[in-house]
Parts: C-alpha cells; structure tokens; sequence
C-alpha cells in the first residue's frame, strides 16, 4: 500500500525520466508462465489478483537476522484482490503455519516435488532450495492456486533487504504495543504506547512473535497489518518531500522481484491509481479463517487448519469478485465445526472405480476423521451424496466443509444411523 502511494506520488510529481528508469530497473523480472504449467483456475469475474510474498532473504543485513538459514523463506504471504469496480479491495493473509496440501515443484536441479501436506511457506523454500526465486515464486502461486481455486493474476516478492531503507525514509513509523516487548528472537526491545520506530525495532517489530499477544502466527498477521497501514499513512504525510521520496522508493524497488507484466514503476502507478479511489474503510484486511489443527489431530499442536466452509466462501466470493468485509468474516466463522475425531463417516463407493471407497477413507483418515466402515454402494451411482441420520447433524455439516459444494441431507428414516459419502464421479477435492 505504501510503495503504491509513493509511486503516484511520483507520477505527479514531474520527477525526470532518469528516476523513472533507475527505479524500474530496480525491480526484477521473473517469467513463471512455464513453471505453471496448464492446469490453473479460471480468471475471476472481475478485478486483479495480486499475490505478494515476504521473503526471508537477508542479504546484506548481516547475521543478525536469518544467519542460520539454509534455504530461502517466505515470511508473509498476502493475495490482493482489487474490485473490477474499482470501489473495494480486499487484502487477504494466509498464516503461515497452515497445513495445505504442496503440490508437485520443480525444486533445483534434481526431480519434481512430490505432492504431500505440511506448511503453506514451505512451498517457497522447495521452490527456492537453490535460490532460484522463479521457482520459488512459481511453487508458491501453484500451492495457493490449488488450495484456494483462486487464480493469481499477478505476484511481488518484497525481501528484508529494502525494509529498512523503506522506514528509514519516512523517519521511522509509529507503533502503539499495548504492553511493554522485550523479545530476544525478535532482538527486540520497545516500551508500551506509542512511538516511531526505525532500523532493526522496526524489523524485529513485523517479525515478533513470541514474546507479545498469544504467541501465534496469527496474533503476528495482526500487528502486520497494522504496520502496513500506518506504514502507508506515515507515506502519504511524509513523501511529498522529493528526498524522503527518492529514498523511500529506492529501497522499495531494489527489494522487489516481480512477474514480468508488473515489473517496472508503469503498472506499480496503474495499481496505486486503482487504489487511490478506494475509500479507506473499503479496503478489507482480513485473514484466511482458521482454528488450531489440534482439534482434529490431537498430536499437531503447531499449524492451524482453514475453517471450512468459512474460507472457501471467502475465496469463491474473491472469484465473483464480491466484497467481503471484515464483519461479514467474523459472522461465518463464529461457529467451529465439530472435531474432525469425533465425526465417524461410512465411505462407499458408487464409482465403479475399485479402491476409490479406500482411497478416500485414507484421506479422511488424514484430516482427523474416524473411518465406521468402507465398502461398495448398492448401485453406481451419478453424483456424490452425503446423508447423515438426525443426531450427526453437526458432523455431517463439518465434513461438508472439507468436500466445497457438497451439501449434506437427511437420510432416508430406515437408512443405518450415521453418516453415510457415497462417492460418485463428482466427488469434490478434499481440502484442508
């Protein structure tokens, strides 16, 4: 938000050409078309989509941060969506201890990834093992892509390097922690209330975590999202001055890596003028829904899994190019599904296909649901079905979650108490 604002601040600022052309070959371009291959989502009703990745690169901030990395790391993950009306947009962050599923990546020199679940940032590091950032860039957008069914549009990877130079610009920018932080990971030391901070407070401010709030990634996402807009509020009053400016954008641009449509200061100035007319209450911050992954797998007490059907609602909303808001979010998630442990499913398979009843049961089985039974149903049937007798209501309701566009119905009154997926040729992509 804030390189936007200063890019249009730019724009009308008359600035020579010379500057235009020093900040845009600052910006890297990287070609992931072939990395992607054909089997993507279709395009969004309207509006872009814009994936940024905060990468754990430190080059050049010496070993105070990161010195004992051996791969490359993706820190923040966010999707712009910007509304084809151009009154909305919507900036959606992805915790990055989500358990996803990481498709198959080309990973350095040797053969492709194979697809397994773990954490969402671990996409950019298979990708980026030999610090090749288009691969890096491309398993992130494929992982994304698939785990959302959302297609990205475009992507910036923004690294540690310009951090700094960006706040230093400004001359700092202000922070409000509630309560005093002192966090040794974070090489972090702030008072409580308000003040601006610059060099490394204000880097280990966006990477504290366990040290402040409840520790999480997400109560993290949180007070990155402040950052960013009082980053962007801290740009708009300060950047008229044209060294403040020059400074600002020089860090900015030499810590980016783009796609090659978006990297250059012309379509970073078509952006920040989209963005310009959106009112400030227009622009959503929100966070993928999610609850810790140990109410369906007791022993994973470190990720969190997304809440269904509250997330795929919100990125089928983002493909309509619908406006969600934050309190529309926090409506759908204020019920938590039953525990994937305590939902016990009969899996038969109406397919044809021999094994398909199996092969699903062990996916389910996966995600922390209890298996009552396998086998074939009565006849081949041509849909997907999903019954559950009056007293697995909530159960059926939480395994409906995870089968996106499956709705689950009564059972006939003589059918087996339970809940009963008869699996047809339909049978929708498990998530989570």
């Amino acid at each position: 938000m804030a390189i936007a604002a200063s890019v249009l601040i730019l724009g009308t600022a008359g600035t020579g050409g010379w500057v235009y052309t020093h900040l845009s070959g600052n910006i890297d371009g990287a070609d992931v078309d072939d990395s992607l291959g054909g089997d993507r989502p279709e395009a969004a009703a309207g509006g872009e989509n814009i994936l940024v990745i905060g990468s754990d690169s430190r080059e050049g901030l010496g070993d105070s941060y990161g010195k004992n990395l051996t791969t490359m790391q993706s820190d923040t993950l966010m999707l712009l969506h910007t509304g084809g009306d151009g009154k909305w947009a919507s900036v959606v962050s992805f915790p990055r201890d989500s358990w996803v599923q990481i498709p198959s990546c080309a990973s350095g020199e040797g053969p492709a990834s194979k697809p397994h679940h773990f954490k969402i940032n671990e996409a950019y590091a298979i990708g980026g093992s030999t610090g090749d950032k288009v691969k890096a860039a491309a398993c992130t957008i494929k992982t994304v892509e698939a785990n959302t069914h959302v297609r990205i549009d475009h992507f910036l990877i923004a690294d540690f390097r310009g951090f700094k130079g960006m706040v230093n610009a400004l001359g700092g920018v202000e922070v409000c922690p509630k309560e005093a932080i002192h966090d040794t990971k974070a090489h972090l030391d702030l008072k409580a209330g308000c003040q601006l901070v610059r060099d490394d407070k204000a880097l280990g401010y966006v990477r504290a975590r366990y040290s402040i709030g409840d520790g999480t990634d997400i109560g993290r996402i949180g007070r990155q999202q402040e950052f960013m807009q009082s980053l962007a509020a801290r740009a708009k009053s300060k950047l008229y001055n044209p060294t403040a400016l020059y400074g600002f954008l020089d860090s900015a641009t030499k810590s980016l890596t783009a796609d090659q449509d978006f990297a250059g200061i012309k379509p970073l100035y078509s952006l920040a003028s989209r963005l310009k007319g959106i009112p400030a209450d227009r622009i959503s911050f929100l966070t993928v829904p999610n609850y810790p992954r140990e109410r369906d797998i007791p022993t994973d007490k470190a990720n969190v899994t997304w809440q269904q059907p509250a997330a795929h609602d919100l990125f089928t909303a983002m493909n309509d190019d619908r406006e969600t808001t934050t309190d529309a979010l926090k409506k759908s998630v204020a019920e938590l599904p039953a525990p994937a442990g305590t939902v016990r499913v009969t899996v038969l398979n109406g397919t044809g296909t021999r094994g398909k009843a199996m092969e699903v049961a062990e996916s389910l089985q996966a995600l922390g649901f209890q298996i009552a039974a396998t086998g074939n149903a009565p006849a081949h049937v041509g849909k997907t079905t999903l019954t559950y007798t009056p007293d697995q209501a909530d159960g059926a309701r939480a395994l409906a979650g995870r089968l996106p566009g499956l709705t689950p119905a009564p059972a006939a009154p003589d059918a087996p108490a339970g809940i009963t997926l008869t699996i047809g040729p339909d049978l929708p992509a498990l998530t989570g």
